[in-house]
């Protein structure tokens, strides 16, 4: 293999690498609080709409936060952006760990979103400018796959230092990681060459961003179909994420542990789906095609889940099924986001893009969260699948569009 490969290679290794490892905390991050419900629940009196609440505040201010961010990615450079995220992450759970009464939890909830607000458009503007373009559907599948592992290990963590010494302790660990993280980042970020980086923004903000001005982006229909897909099915993961171990306890009577199981169940099919979505968005060029037929099985798993009909040791199988068929769709649903962007304004364009996410997060838990004080346990999964369903509406409108734009381009 020539030199200059091997060093293209090399590089584009350590760029993911890092990006990913910064991805991956903030989505442990997103579950700084739901593994521990059962002990906040009893240490603060509060009702399961409540506790909803907590995430809905964390998310809201993300998805806001995530629309702003992207303008300052592209304007200040997305190194330092990321590095400030994971800081006040850091931040969020020293607060968490030490809040006396609810009114605190919500403050610190926020400060947690605001930090989680930067990955998506730091993280893909990085990815983007540094990797090379064959390798993009590969590093989109690492992101995806480092995000989804630290889902699955969030729990794990969490509940278990709460179950040997406290949920504070749980907290402090996490505040730890995420300022482990941050040191790591900041002794390599030569690996990320920010000089080049901050040239690159610098040429940007001298450049007339595609479409007329550095909001030309928003009259691209594409843009705003993303958006609605990113709204729609994140609502159906908030299901899966905030209160489907419950609903599972609930709907088959079975024990915490093996409803926490299946839901690890999800996270790890999840992760192996996005292995073998990276390899597909690298063949298929047809990327809401694939986004379809896997949201389309993985919801229609969730509604036969929701019927209680499955014998109770199948369930853990059919929560990897659905976890599998959204995994499958993550890289090629990066990469039509890709597709939908105006040149200049990639940090933007995924702010926006990824606000949806955000915006859906931050309502699921409290409309699920309604569903479980109501006794509906079997909704939370008829909702699951819904919502994956309808979001395929959207996401065959964005591949119209990019049809579209192709052919204009030929």
């Amino acid at each position: 293999m020539p030199t200059a490969t091997v060093d293209s290679f090399r590089r584009d290794a350590q760029v993911i690498s890092l990006v990913g490892l910064a991805h991956g905390t903030s989505h442990f991050f997103h579950l700084s609080l739901a593994p521990l419900f059962p002990w906040l629940k009893d240490a603060f009196a509060v009702s399961y709409a409540q506790l909803g609440l907590l995430m809905s505040v964390f998310f809201i201010v993300s998805g806001v936060g995530q629309a702003l961010a992207g303008f300052v990615v592209d304007r200040f450079g997305a190194l330092r952006v990321l590095l400030g995220g994971i800081a006040l992450l850091g931040i969020s759970a020293l607060g968490l760990a030490a809040s006396q009464n609810y009114p605190m939890l919500i403050l610190f909830a926020g400060v947690a979103g605001l930090g989680n607000c930067v990955f998506h458009p730091a993280d893909f503007t990085l990815l983007n400018r540094r990797v090379t373009v064959p390798r993009l559907g590969h590093a989109f599948s690492v992101h995806g796959l480092t995000g989804t592992l630290g889902w699955a290990i969030a729990p794990i963590f969490l509940a278990g230092i709460a179950t040997v010494a406290s949920w504070r302790i749980a907290l402090l660990a996490a505040s730890a990681l995420a300022f482990t993280v941050l040191t790591v980042l900041i002794a390599f970020r030569h690996l990320l060459d920010p000089r080049e980086l901050d040239q690159a923004v610098a040429d940007s903000a001298r450049k007339k961003p595609a479409g007329g001005g550095i909001l030309g982006f928003m009259k691209v229909p594409a843009v705003w179909m993303c958006f609605a897909f990113f709204f729609i099915s994140s609502i159906s993961f908030g299901g899966i994420q905030s209160f489907a171990a419950t609903a599972l306890r609930e709907l088959y009577e079975i024990p915490l542990t093996y409803a926490t199981a299946c839901i690890t169940s999800y996270m790890l099919a999840s992760a192996g789906g996005i292995v073998v979505g990276g390899f597909l968005a690298a063949r298929f060029q047809q990327h809401d095609k694939v986004i379809a037929v896997a949201f389309a099985a993985a919801g229609a798993v969730s509604v036969l889940v929701a019927t209680a009909m499955p014998p109770v040791a199948t369930v853990i199988v059919l929560l990897g099924l659905i976890g599998f068929g959204s995994g499958v769709a993550g890289p090629s649903r990066d990469l039509l986001v890709r597709a939908a962007a105006p040149k200049n304004a990639t940090g933007r364009v995924y702010g926006v893009v990824y606000s949806g996410l955000d915006i859906g997060l931050s309502g699921a838990p409290l409309m699920f969260g309604l569903l479980m004080d109501a006794h509906h346990p079997g909704w939370v999964f008829i909702g699951i699948g819904a919502f994956q369903a309808l979001s395929l509406i959207a996401v065959l409108g964005v591949g119209e569009q990019a049809g579209k734009r192709m052919a204009q381009a030929a």
